[in-house]
């Protein structure tokens, strides 16, 4: 019984260090001094290095192949930098420009409305309503000059008429006055001739 346990413990300590050495072996496999991540990099040199106490014994050309890239890293990195930097500058340029356009197009929009809302009567720039008020106020006046002057003509006409009808109301009564005086003249005359015809045959 005692030899059993001490097989299943065996056998249980021989499968857990062959599990942990195949994930170790197959962690190793995955690391590289050439490829992979900077990370990786350093984890293959710190595994792959010879121990000696609290130390690392790390082979020179590791160490230059790593900063090596390293810089290479860090040259990519600052590229990207500057290239993301001069997309940001271009972007911002870009969005100052169309900041610019928008405001220059309000401006625009404004004009044109205002120019559209606005109606010139001699040569002065003036609003709709106002256009209207005083197209208006103009028209009023003329109506009512116009209605005044029709009220005077009619009165002048009336007194015209009226002044006709008088004149020839005195035209006929002259013309009768005269006819009369010409007839009692006539009458005298007849009158007087006859006397001195009778002055004469005496």
């Amino acid at each position: 019984m005692k030899f059993f346990k001490t097989l299943l413990l065996t056998t249980i300590t021989v499968f857990s260090l062959s599990s942990t050495w195949a994930q170790t072996s197959g962690d190793d496999e995955k690391l590289s001094l050439n490829s992979g991540t900077i990370d990786n990099q350093f984890e293959y040199v710190i595994r792959r290095s010879n121990s000696w106490q609290d130390y690392k014994t790390v082979k020179k050309t590791w160490l230059y192949a790593l900063k090596a890239h390293t810089i290479d890293s860090l040259k990519a990195v600052h590229k990207d930098l500057k290239d993301t930097q001069a997309i940001v500058d271009t972007q911002a340029k870009e969005i100052e420009d169309l900041k610019a356009n928008l405001s220059n197009t309000k401006v625009e929009l404004d004009n044109t409305i205002a120019e559209k809302d606005s109606i010139k009567l001699f040569g002065m720039p003036m609003t709709k309503p106002n256009y209207s008020m005083i197209l208006w106020s103009i028209v009023g006046v003329l109506s009512a000059l116009l209605l005044f002057f029709i009220y005077k003509y009619r009165n002048s006409n009336a007194v015209t008429k009226q002044a006709k009808k008088s004149l020839a109301e005195t035209e006929e009564e002259f013309e009768e006055h005269r006819r009369v005086a010409l007839e009692r003249e006539q009458k005298v005359r007849r009158q007087l001739q006859d006397e001195i015809n009778k002055q004469k045959n005496a």
